[in-house]
């Protein structure tokens, strides 16, 4: 029996807690994690990013990834948040949003995310495994960064959490 703290926390909507078993991920492949340069871009301009709500997340691209995944090479932009930045514990954070071919099917339409870390050096660690999806995914009134259509990557990411079925 889930505790009322739960309740609270949680995304979902009441009537989906009442039949709420857990969440569908798919088996974790070592496929997907993979290891990427990071070309840091310190000087890059805040922009307003959108959200599914009319709220706008102060972000900068803070750098970008390329790496290599089943044979194709890609690159994604890494973000940091303004605001996030200045709370504690996240001041090394960074937003890795992406879209693949899963998205709409397998996977929640709107992309998944990865949170990162700011590497001491050149190279950082991408596990597709810990792919999540947003709080907006379980429930419309939450404010979800969207995805940018520059993070996207041509093949089927099946790694990490699945679309919730409601």
């Amino acid at each position: 029996m889930m505790n009322l703290r739960m309740l609270q926390k949680s995304p979902l909507k009441a009537k989906d807690l009442k039949t709420f078993e857990g969440l569908d991920f798919f088996p974790y492949d070592s496929v997907f994690v993979v290891k990427a340069s990071l070309k840091r871009s310190p000087d890059t301009e805040w922009f307003n990013m959108k959200t599914t709500t009319d709220r706008l997340s102060k972000e900068r691209v803070f750098g970008i990834l390329t790496f290599e995944l089943k044979g194709k090479f890609f690159e994604l932009n890494v973000y940091q948040g303004q605001e996030l930045m200045q709370k504690e514990g996240f001041e090394n954070y960074l937003f890795l949003p992406f879209l693949d071919n899963t998205n709409g099917t397998l996977t929640y339409g709107g992309g998944r995310y990865i949170d990162l870390e700011i590497p001491d050096g050149d190279t950082i660690e991408i596990d597709f495994n810990s792919a999540y999806n947003p709080y907006c995914a379980y429930n419309e009134k939450y404010s979800c960064p969207i995805v940018p259509r520059e993070n996207y990557i041509d093949i089927d990411v099946e790694a990490g959490i699945k679309a919730f079925n409601k």
